[in-house]
């Protein structure tokens, strides 16, 4: 979509990075799994959880990263950590993930109404994004921007190896997340990919000068 639709939900000063001559908006659904502080140990019941964002993508200077408009995640707690710890709008939200043979039905709905559900299934063998390609544009990003509550801007870095794609068959029966943000899209997603796994580590986030 036009950068210009997205000027008003990305603070200044970071640039809406575009491919193509266009900004780009992901997405994502997923399952968390392993969720940990460094050298603390995970607790059953609060390592794995689904969760679901909503991005775009950003520069600030020489450095690529993502903005995230919402992240929705199933576990109360790990809601209030992520707000406090990385400044990112968490939302709490009932969340349901069914796989029914290479076919996975996922669900969201928060306290508000505002709901997701899709069913999506990988098609065709794993590759890593050749450089050059939209995928590897969307993908080979290795920090995060999020802004405090009193207007600072911060980059968390983030590090994992080069995502391993499948192209996916996407079937999205309600998305009233991109609503909810202004934000309006007709017909199907023009890139559906599927990971089966991303090992991710993120430092604490600091803050940036402009």
């Amino acid at each position: 979509m036009p950068a210009a639709d997205l000027r008003a939900l990305v603070p200044e000063p970071l640039a809406i990075d575009e491919f193509g001559g266009s900004a780009w908006v992901g997405v994502i659904p997923f399952w968390m799994s392993g969720v940990t502080l460094r050298r603390c140990p995970a607790v059953p019941g609060l390592s794995r959880f689904p969760e679901l964002n909503v991005r775009t993508y950003v520069r600030l200077a020489d450095r690529p990263g993502v903005w995230f408009f919402s992240l929705d995640a199933a576990n109360q707690l790990a809601v209030w950590v992520a707000r406090w710890l990385f400044q990112l709008p968490y939302v709490y939200a009932r969340m349901r993930v069914r796989r029914t043979g290479d076919r996975v039905d996922y669900d969201s709905r928060r306290r508000d109404g505002t709901a997701f559900a899709v069913d999506y299934r990988a098609l065709g063998d794993p590759a890593r994004a050749m450089p050059g390609t939209v995928e590897h544009w969307l993908t080979e990003r290795y920090c995060l921007y999020a802004r405090s509550g009193a207007g600072a801007l911060h980059r968390a870095e983030v590090h994992h190896a080069p995502w391993s794609l499948q192209p996916a068959a996407a079937h999205v029966r309600r998305n009233d997340l991109l609503g909810v943000l202004g934000i309006a899209v007709t017909g199907p997603a023009p890139q559906q990919h599927y990971a089966r796994r991303l090992d991710v580590v993120v430092w604490s986030p600091e803050r940036v000068e402009a």
